[in-house]
């Protein structure tokens, strides 16, 4: 039976945003986000990552994604996703793999929507369709210049009816399309035979070709993306002490000794975890008795006076034998970035800095010093 096989072309080259293809959106990468979305789909069999670049290769392949390695003739500014694509099922044809219908994804769109995708298959597959594109539904009134007058595109200017009365238009998205296999490597282009349009919300429209875009990707991920609390799929949980633990702030005594408050309820978090098997880390930057003490106390490794967290941390992951792929790191300030960037489960506490928040895959509801340890806890253990 022929396999419906979703293509992500995705080169290391980007002028606009450099190493635009490995840049976070919601904690995750872009790559990972197209590759999560296409993983999502019911109807998709198999997800193909198309890359020039090692480093895109070896996150696509942790994230789950089969990698073609894409020639350097095809991986520059001029070559066409099309190109891409044909060389990617050239590579997997002669592997054996008999493909039926091509997803193609593009992972500058950051919201592609899993349940679209699987609506523009059905209409491959079944809907006497040969072609899908994703669109949303517009009721703009488009203008261009000509020889700098404005001049009304697809609509009459002396006439303007209401919303209402008008025939809307359907403006693509980038996010996705579906083709006939067969057909599209006679057409050699995404749009042939009878194309179907796959109504997305356009909220999820959002392509990424510069900085400020990303930006609003950035800012948009929190609403966006899933309101539900999934579970955090990890090996390992790696926090942060101040801020984490403690509410981030500190009682000194007259002979210099410092008081923090913690939560009984993240004690109980930090034991369920132990009792599960996972391993915990605690990085601090301060040297201080009471890190080492509540560490001892909850039974878990620190390292404190630590200036590099990123540095420590992927030294601690190559000792343990844990990729950082399947790290969740908690934090709560600036100093956390370095290190909420190399992991793939990146979290905030609820009341964290404004830029760490917007580095989180994940914020949790709790604040520092009032269970958030064991909310990120119960997300890890969590069964689904």
């Amino acid at each position: 039976m022929s396999a419906v096989v979703a293509v992500i072309p995705a080169r290391g080259g980007s002028k606009g945003v450099p190493r635009k293809n490995l840049r976070r959106v919601g904690g995750t990468p872009l790559i990972v986000r197209a590759i999560q979305a296409a993983r999502a789909a019911r109807r998709v069999d198999l997800v193909v990552v198309s890359t020039d670049d090692d480093e895109i290769a070896r996150v696509a392949e942790a994230a789950g994604a089969r990698v073609v390695h894409r020639p350097a003739e095809l991986a520059d500014d001029t070559a066409t996703s099309e190109s891409a694509l044909l060389h990617a099922m050239t590579v997997l044809e002669d592997d054996g793999i008999r493909i039926g219908t091509l997803v193609f994804l593009q992972a500058t769109s950051p919201f592609i929507p899993a349940e679209g995708i699987d609506r523009a298959v059905d209409a491959v597959r079944g809907g006497g369709y040969d072609s899908a594109f994703s669109a949303f539904e517009t009721y703009a009134f488009v203008w261009r210049r000509a020889d700098g007058i404005a001049a009304a595109v697809g609509h009459d200017a002396a006439r303007r009816p209401r919303r209402q009365d008008r025939e809307p238009h359907y403006q693509e998205t980038g996010a996705f399309y579906a083709f006939d296999a067969a057909g599209f490597r006679r057409a050699q282009h995404r749009f042939f035979g009878r194309t179907a349009i796959i109504d997305v919300p356009e909220a999820t429209a959002l392509e990424i070709d510069d900085a400020a875009q990303l930006q609003v990707a950035t800012s948009l991920a929190p609403l966006l993306d899933s309101p539900v609390h999934p579970r955090v799929d990890v090996d390992a949980v790696v926090t942060d002490f101040d801020g984490v633990h403690t509410d981030d702030t500190a009682l000194t005594g007259a002979d210099g000794r410092e008081l923090v408050r913690v939560s009984r309820s993240d004690g109980m978090g930090v034991t369920l975890l132990r009792r599960a098997g996972i391993p915990l880390l605690i990085l601090s930057t301060e040297t201080n008795p009471v890190v080492r003490a509540r560490a001892d106390k909850l039974r878990v490794p620190v390292l404190q006076g630590v200036d590099d967290k990123a540095a420590a941390l992927r030294a601690w992951a190559e000792d343990a034998g844990i990729p950082l792929a399947r790290i969740a790191y908690l934090g709560n300030d600036v100093n956390d970035l370095p290190a909420l960037a190399l992991v793939g489960w990146p979290a905030a506490v609820a009341d964290a800095h404004p830029a760490v928040r917007a580095a989180a895959r994940v914020v949790l509801t709790r604040r520092g010093g009032d269970g958030a340890v064991r909310e990120l806890a119960d997300r890890v253990l969590s069964p689904s």
